[in-house]
């Protein structure tokens, strides 16, 4: 029988989490107010279409003019506006190289988020990483409402590894960084402003049957936006290693997490608590200084688990995969605050951190008391038509049904005036026969 867990926190604190699936949808999740709701779906932005798929995404959730920025399956990079879903623009990724999307997808994707000039809002950065290592980094500026076309400078370019697939793409807190890996392409990491590599790691020895671990890297998390000398990494043969720069070149530390592998994982900000998710839909908490498991969050989850993220401000987490479903983690207990079905395989998700729900409690009440106004001038215009109703009484049309049943009260009438007309004819009858009887 499957297990029972009884949830003692009521909703979810005011969140509004972006989900991508395999369909090309972007789908808004909103859980609205002060108090804690449910969260429920409010937009689905874009049309259905398998060859548009979001592989990787990114958002500056900025106070003014907040930018998302997906990557697609058919080799397009697409700006949006996370507020309403508006299109600011998009470029091919693809195309100068004669490569196509099919053979070279993107694995990593990453919108900048400090300004580097005052122009900065009407431009983005964008660092893009696809499987066969080429990185580039491009500064794109929006297109003038005169002119459609996008002022796009030549972007810095270099290969990220000379063999293997290039699975994960990061970049640190400082956005001075990044990080690379994947199948049997060891983690290196890369100077951003000087286009170099900086540090790469040492595959780890044979244990103790003389068994070597083929490289295969599915996931990354930096343990501190201030410090880029320490990342967890996860690995396709279900293992959680931690790095650090300054140590030394193979992994700190490395344990096993069940027997699956490693598909997503994200930091806490503490700077030392990890949360990661895999294949086998098992979601856990680590202390990651000593590799000690904090606990497994309960409501088990049926597909693999292809995106874990936690608030910056609430302690929620949330977790998405191939099971369809948007779930949100209380960090504390550990407990399923709630689940959203979102009817397709979801392949990431991110979280506004400006969203705080008040904006929409206050445009409620505004609503309520326009509504309030609108309800009071009604019921006055009611009570001064009552009044003229009462001084000019106006006769009132008889409907159908009040003229039928007077039809048949007068038929009835009718039947019992002639069965009591009858019943006098008997009368005299009989009175007559008995006088002649009597006169005989």
């Amino acid at each position: 029988m499957p297990r029972v867990i009884t949830n003692e926190t009521y909703g979810c604190p005011p969140i509004r989490a972006l989900t991508f699936d395999s369909l090309g949808l972007i789908k808004v999740t909103e859980a609205r107010g002060k108090e804690r709701g449910t969260p429920t779906v409010v937009n689905t932005w874009g049309e259905m279409n398998a060859s548009r798929s979001v592989l990787a995404s990114s958002m500056d959730d900025r106070p003014s003019n907040p930018l998302l920025a997906v990557a697609r399956k058919d080799g397009n990079v697409e700006v949006l506006n996370p507020c309403n879903g508006d299109l600011h623009f998009a470029y091919p990724l693809f195309g100068d190289d004669g490569c196509s999307p099919e053979d070279d997808e993107v694995s990593g994707l990453h919108l900048f988020r400090k300004q580097k000039d005052d122009q900065a809002e009407r431009s983005c950065t964008l660092l893009t990483c696809t499987k066969k290592g080429d990185v580039s980094l491009r500064t794109v500026k929006f297109p003038d409402a005169r002119d459609d076309s996008i002022d796009d400078t030549a972007p810095k370019t270099w290969k990220a590894c000379g063999s293997g697939e290039v699975l994960v793409g990061k970049v640190d807190g400082s956005e001075n960084f990044g990080l690379f890996g994947g199948k049997r392409v060891e983690v290196n990491i890369w100077d951003l402003e000087q286009c170099t590599k900086i540090w790469s790691a040492k595959s780890p020895p044979k244990d103790n049957l003389g068994i070597f671990t083929p490289t295969w890297f599915t996931c990354a998390a930096f343990l501190s936006n201030e410090d880029h000398r320490k990342f967890a990494t996860g690995t396709k043969s279900h293992q959680v290693r931690l790095y650090d720069v300054s140590a030394q070149r193979r992994p700190v530390l490395s344990f096993d997490f069940h027997e699956t592998a490693i598909t997503a994982i994200t930091e806490d900000p503490d700077g030392h608590t990890i949360y990661v998710g895999n294949a086998s839909a098992d979601l856990a908490a680590f202390d990651i200084r000593t590799g000690k498991l904090l606990g497994n969050f309960l409501g088990k989850c049926s597909g693999s688990i292809r995106s874990v993220v936690r608030h910056p401000h609430h302690p929620v987490i949330a977790s998405c995969g191939l099971d369809r479903y948007l779930r949100v983690y209380d960090v504390k207990t550990r407990q399923l605050i709630s689940a959203v079905f979102l009817k397709q395989h979801l392949t990431g998700l991110v979280f506004d951190s400006g969203f705080s729900g008040e904006e929409i409690a206050v445009a409620n009440t505004v609503v309520e008391a326009e509504t309030e106004e609108k309800m009071t001038i009604l019921e006055d215009d009611e009570e001064e038509g009552e009044d003229k109703t009462e001084e000019a009484p106006v006769k009132k049309k008889k409907s159908k049904k009040e003229k039928r049943s007077r039809d048949k009260v007068s038929e009835k009438g009718e039947e019992i005036d002639e069965v009591r007309s009858k019943k006098t004819r008997d009368h005299k009858k009989k009175t007559k026969k008995v006088k002649h009887t009597q006169e005989d």
